[in-house]
């Protein structure tokens, strides 16, 4: 029996089995279904990796490279070509490797570690034929960077996610002719410094409250049609513009991959499409953990270290501490006015030393603002932000003496003020 299995070798995975080495525990196993470690940092050649975690400038591949290297120091056993077929209540771990067959493994705690996976053009509908040369943006980042295949010549993005805006870029340094990039919100879905390093920097247009309403071709792409939309999203008459082009990126969303997240019976929270976590990212099974992408999307690389971090150490201090208390205090985090999605979704003000840090992502760009947190109609906490948007990961630290004082539930909520 294990003390811990990792489920996932990208940043989340490395992380979180590094940290519970640290916090203890010495049987640890991380099962990767690719065939080597890193995740989706080894197509992610450009650089912006690590300013928070190491004080430096990482490339994709630097920031896992130094995980690996972490992990090299430990006594952690990894087993890659390696596919979790399911997650038991009882944390039993169903494998299938090409080098071990069919394995059950048993674990005293279980770290998930999945990450996500890109909107395809199928999970949002776009009408006209279906020819050769529409991608996602990060099966292209996968072709150019690591592959060598360049996806084609002309190219039209739709949406302004960052695989999106970071793909605008590398595509044009590679050759490409980047007509446009289409975003069907009023507002970029991705961060402000990749809007002006990738597109702005290389006179890229960026189409706000535009969509993709028609792909013409009959082998490959050969038109792309544009058309605006309204405040209900839906395409405006008379504004289609068509752009000659071979290829079509989708920048259209990340989905977390947590189809054994579901299996195992774990609760999950529609607005983050992950599982409800603790403050230390357990889920409602007692002794599993969920941290990284495959818990709620990313914007940096660096946060997804410090919470995988976090769940890690959690793990052994649960196998170590011999497993969960019961009837403990539990706050419900609830989403109010301006947010989308709060995480973690529960709190144990017991198990919180200092600080317990808070994410959470607002509905609208917003400018001066305040970040109100509440509790039973009384406000307890307050922060101020210049600037709020959907595309940018917010974070707060609620003391521990507050959340003693809170009563039941705790609302965070955002609100523009007047300079």
């Amino acid at each position: 029996m294990y003390d811990l299995i990792v489920i996932g070798g990208g940043p989340a995975g490395l992380a979180a089995a590094c940290a519970a080495w640290e916090g203890g525990l010495q049987k640890i196993l991380i099962v990767e279904r690719d065939k080597e470690l890193g995740g989706i940092l080894n197509q992610c050649i450009h650089n912006g990796f690590g300013l928070h975690h190491f004080k430096e400038e990482l490339t994709g591949p630097e920031y896992a490279g130094r995980f690996v290297k972490l992990l090299g120091e430990t006594g952690v056993e990894v087993r890659l070509d390696t596919m979790v077929l399911e997650v038991a209540d009882d944390r039993r771990v169903h494998m299938v490797g090409k080098s071990t067959g069919y394995r059950v493994e048993e674990a005293k705690s279980i770290v998930l570690a999945m990450g996500c996976r890109e909107r395809t053009r199928g999970a949002i509908a776009i009408p006209g034929s279906r020819p050769a040369g529409v991608f996602t943006a990060g099966a292209a980042q996968r072709y150019v960077n690591m592959e060598g295949w360049m996806p084609g010549k002309r190219v039209v993005i739709l949406g302004s996610g960052d695989i999106g805006l970071i793909m605008a870029r590398r595509m044009t340094l590679e050759g490409a002719k980047v007509l446009a990039c289409v975003e069907v919100m009023p507002y970029s879905g991705g961060l402000n410094r990749n809007i002006v390093q990738c597109l702005h920097d290389y006179e890229i247009p960026l189409y706000l409250s535009h969509t993709v309403t028609d792909i013409r071709g009959k082998n490959r792409v050969e038109q792309v049609v544009v058309s605006a939309v309204d405040g209900h999203r839906n395409p405006v008459p008379g504004t289609e513009m068509v752009f000659d082009c071979d290829t079509l990126l989708l920048s259209v969303g990340l989905i977390p991959e947590n189809e054994l997240t579901r299996q195992a019976g774990i609760a999950m929270d529609r607005r983050t499409n992950g599982a409800v976590v603790y403050e230390n990212m357990e889920t409602s099974l007692p002794g599993v953990f969920a941290c990284g992408n495959v818990c709620h999307v990313h914007d940096l690389v660096d946060f997804v270290t410090a919470e995988s971090q976090k769940a890690g150490s959690a793990a052994a201090q649960y196998v170590l501490g011999g497993g969960a208390a019961a009837g403990e205090t539990v706050l419900e985090v609830t989403n109010g006015d301006g947010v989308s999605y709060t995480v973690p979704q529960k709190l144990r003000p017991r198990r919180v030393e200092k600080l317990c840090g808070l994410f959470f992502r607002v509905n609208r760009v917003l400018g001066n603002s305040e970040i109100l947190v509440t509790s039973g109609g009384t406000q307890i906490a307050r922060f101020q932000r210049e600037h709020l948007a959907p595309g940018e990961m917010e974070r707060i630290d609620l003391p521990r003496a507050l959340l003693d004082r809170a009563e039941g539930e705790i609302t965070v909520s955002v609100r523009e003020v007047e300079q």
